[in-house]
């Protein structure tokens, strides 16, 4: 008879199902200040969150390629659930004074938010296309890599195209996936057809405006949260802060279902 491996002896708990002691000594803090530890928890989960979203993102671009409309929405209302608690935590950050802030600021000697790549290959999948954030990430890393990927392969909003197709609108399907995403009178003209049918396909165009506003909340609260923070200072690693934030704000993903809603 054999012996049991040490696998099936060890029985699985709770800690150990979700690598706790792993998790909870991910907080390496370079500094005795109290509010660092909260500084970055807030940033780590924010990246679990990304990963989750990014897993979201591929099912539900998946679903949108196959026609599966349920699914889809599904997807999409997750994702915005999830985006939502993303935007709230900004809430406890700000309970930060920025005395608080800057105890340990100068700790975080050259890391920076900019140097988050999921939220960057987020970016991508979402459709923006701007080689520029490259200046992050060195030439063959993985991180690299991945954003350079999700630049090269369709975006959600492509995904969305060939959902309209697979459900019965002409919609031309041959757009340089490697471009940003520009205002098409001909696609608006379809959306219009869309709405008009009230059905599925317009419940999925109306959730992807509601993750469109809520990327933008997030942009809006985040901007503001810097400028409560360190106001207009250099941003950590030399990043421009708030400044180049600012430039983010009111950029729509889906160009067309905006401008679609002037004409409905």
């Amino acid at each position: 008879m054999t012996e049991p491996s040490q696998a099936t002896q060890e029985a699985l708990s709770y800690t150990s199902y979700l690598g706790l002691d792993d998790v909870l000594n991910a907080q390496r803090l370079r500094s005795d200040e109290h509010d660092e530890l909260l500084f970055i928890v807030i940033h780590q989960v924010y990246e679990l969150w990304f990963k989750q979203i990014l897993h979201e993102a591929a099912f539900l671009q998946a679903n949108l390629e196959k026609g599966n409309t349920a699914h889809s929405i599904r997807t999409l209302r997750r994702i915005l659930t999830i985006l939502k608690v993303a935007v709230a935590q900004i809430d406890v950050l700000e309970t930060m004074t920025p005395s608080q802030f800057t105890s340990f600021r100068a700790r975080l000697d050259a890391s920076s938010g900019f140097q988050s790549a999921q939220f960057r290959e987020l970016e991508a999948v979402l459709g923006r296309r701007d080689e520029r954030v490259f200046a992050h990430y060195p030439e063959g890393g993985e991180q690299r890599k991945r954003i350079a990927e999700a630049m090269a392969r369709p975006s959600l909003f492509d995904s969305f195209l060939a959902y309209l197709k697979v459900s019965g609108y002409a919609v031309e399907c041959d757009r340089d996936v490697t471009r940003s995403v520009e205002p098409s009178p001909a696609l608006q003209a379809i959306l219009l057809d869309v709405y008009s049918d009230d059905g599925g396909p317009s419940v999925v165009a109306e959730c992807l405006v509601d993750l469109d506003e809520g990327m933008q909340e997030w942009r809006y609260r985040h901007v503001k949260m810097v400028e409560r923070t360190i106001g207009d200072k250099t941003g950590t690693g030399g990043s421009s802060g708030a400044t180049y934030l600012r430039t983010t704000l009111f950029q729509p993903m889906f160009p067309d279902l905006w401008a679609v809603r002037s004409r409905l």
